[in-house]
C-alpha cells in the first residue's frame, strides 16, 4: 500500500481546466456568490446555473463545505469551502485545516476519486503563503487515511513560486 502522500500532487495551472479530476474546490465566499479569484473563475467557467445552486446553500461559515454539481466545468462537482480571513476568523489554522478536511470528508461521502485545491485563503484572504501550504497539506495527509476511495489529491496552484512552495513542503512532511 502506499503512503497517503503518494496521492498528492502539486502542480501550476488553472484550477477551471482540470478534466481529469471528478471535483474542484472552490476558495468561496461565505455567500457562495461569484467574486473575485478562484471563486470567479469557477463561476464564469461554470456558467448562471452554478450561482443559481448555490443559494439556498448559503451562507457558511468559515471552515465549512458544501457541495454542488459542476455544471459547464469539466468537473462534475464543485466543493465549495470558506477559508479563513488571515487575523479575523480565529483560531485561522484550525478553520483553515477544517476546510480541507471537511471537502475531503465529502468527497469520500460522494465516492469522488480525484480532487484538486486552490491555495485556500492564501489570496484575498491574507493567509501567508508558507503558513497555508503547511496548514493545508499537514491536513490532507491527515485526513486521507480516513478517506480511502479519493485516490488523488491535487493542489492547483497559480504560479509556479506557489507550485513549488507546496511541492517543497511536501517533500519536508513527507519526509519529516
Amino acid at each position: 500500500m502506499t503512503s497517503p502522500q503518494a496521492r498528492i500532487e502539486c502542480r501550476q495551472g488553472d484550477i477551471t481546466a482540470q478534466p481529469d479530476l471528478e471535483a474542484v474546490v472552490n476558495a468561496a465566499n461565505a455567500e457562495l456568490r461569484p467574486g473575485g479569484g478562484v471563486a470567479g473563475a469557477l463561476h464564469r467557467a461554470a456558467g448562471p446555473e452554478l450561482d443559481r445552486a448555490c443559494r439556498p446553500l448559503a451562507p457558511i461559515k468559515p471552515g465549512q463545505a458544501v457541495l454542488t454539481e459542476g455544471f459547464d466545468l469539466p468537473n462534475r462537482y464543485v466543493i465549495h469551502c470558506l477559508g479563513p480571513i488571515y487575523g479575523v476568523d480565529e483560531p485561522a489554522d484550525e478553520l483553515l485545516a477544517a476546510c480541507y478536511r471537511h471537502a475531503l470528508e465529502l468527497a469520500e461521502a460522494h465516492e469522488i476519486p480525484s480532487i484538486g485545491f486552490p491555495a485556500l485563503s492564501a489570496g484575498a484572504f491574507g493567509y501567508p503563503a508558507a503558513e497555508a501550504a503547511r496548514v493545508a497539506l499537514a491536513a490532507v495527509i491527515q485526513a486521507l487515511p480516513a478517506c480511502p476511495g479519493v485516490e488523488r489529491v491535487r493542489f492547483v496552484l497559480f504560479d509556479a513560486a506557489s507550485r513549488d512552495l507546496f511541492q517543497r513542503t511536501l517533500d519536508s512532511l513527507d519526509n519529516g
